[in-house]
């Protein structure tokens, strides 16, 4: 069993107990890195959304009549608002920071942005399968040791 930066263990010199230690563990960070996994999801998706957004607003040529629009406050409640520049958008670059920006800028940014996430998604799934294959692992060793019944003395 080895991942990233962290050394090997031979599982069979482990008694159950520490074995059951090590499995607890695996799973704490599996909990942690899946909850992680869904948050970026969450980003890419609201990534995807203002990108979509963005790119709608610079086809809309109704919109470069009258210059209203529909401002969205929750995901059900929307406003009636009016532009006042058509070729500009409010960027929310992170932390709560702003920053004014051409419409083809914006679409930049964002698909900048979603290619980021999924490139951490990307890596994100591939530790949460190597940790998973992990725990696999060190379950099917302390199932073997529980219907074996050899418990060798830890060597401390």
């Amino acid at each position: 069993m080895a991942s990233g930066n962290s050394e090997s263990i031979n599982l069979d010199s482990l008694s159950a107990q520490q074995l059951s230690q090590v499995k607890k563990q695996l799973d704490e960070e599996l909990e942690h890195l899946t909850s992680s996994f869904a948050q970026l999801h969450a980003a890419q998706s609201k990534f995807r959304d203002c990108l979509r957004c963005v790119q709608d607003k610079n086809k809309s040529s109704a919109l470069r009549e009258n210059n209203s629009i529909l401002v969205p406050l929750t995901n059900s409640l929307y406003v009636r608002g009016t532009l006042s520049s058509a070729s500009h958008v409010v960027v929310d670059i992170g932390t709560g920071f702003y920053v004014e920006k051409e419409v083809k800028s914006a679409a930049d940014f964002y698909e900048n942005k979603v290619g980021e996430v999924g490139a951490s998604i990307k890596d994100l799934e591939a530790i949460v399968q190597a940790k998973t294959s992990n725990v696999r692992v060190v379950e099917e060793v302390l199932r073997q040791k529980m219907v074996g019944g050899t418990q060798p003395t830890p060597s401390s």
